[in-house]
């Protein structure tokens, strides 16, 4: 009995959690599904977050296993990001400018097209001669249409 009463005595919440987190920082243990999913979410990130302010704000927990906690929460979210495949899709996204490149790859260089060169040879706007107007004797006529305008 003096046995298990020493060992309860000294074992306290600054022990387990020091023990526990040293425990998976040097374990490569896999999480499983339930427990990544939950921690790569945002009230999974909270709550780890929530617990080391606790561990940093409790007197009977060492600064120590709270720093050491926050790295095994740390490993805790790496890992389960591995697992749930976020980083791989951020790591192989492309960025704006390898998308750019893309598109500049797979449109071809402007040509001129058949019509352009016929318009450029057939209405050479602004290449031409000056306009010269000639008088003629001619002068329309414009006759009363009765109803049919309005002016």
């Amino acid at each position: 009995m003096n046995f298990l009463s020493t060992i309860s005595s000294s074992i306290n919440l600054d022990t387990i959690v020091l023990a526990m987190s040293i425990f998976y920082i040097v374990m490569p243990i896999d999480m499983p599904d339930f427990i990544s999913n939950f921690v790569d979410t945002s009230v999974g990130m909270f709550s780890l977050f929530g617990v080391a302010i606790y561990l940093f704000f409790n007197k009977h927990v060492s600064k120590y296993a709270a720093i050491i906690f926050i790295i095994a929460a740390y490993e805790l979210i790496r890992r389960s990001s591995n697992i749930n495949g976020k980083v791989a899709m951020v790591k192989y996204t492309p960025t704006q400018a390898k998308k750019d490149e893309k598109m500049k790859q797979m449109n071809p260089i402007a040509s001129v097209s058949l019509e352009e060169e016929v318009v450029e040879q057939m209405a050479p706007i602004g290449k031409s001669d000056i306009s010269v107007y000639t008088s003629s004797t001619f002068k329309p006529v414009a006759n009363n249409v009765g109803s049919a305008s309005m002016f």
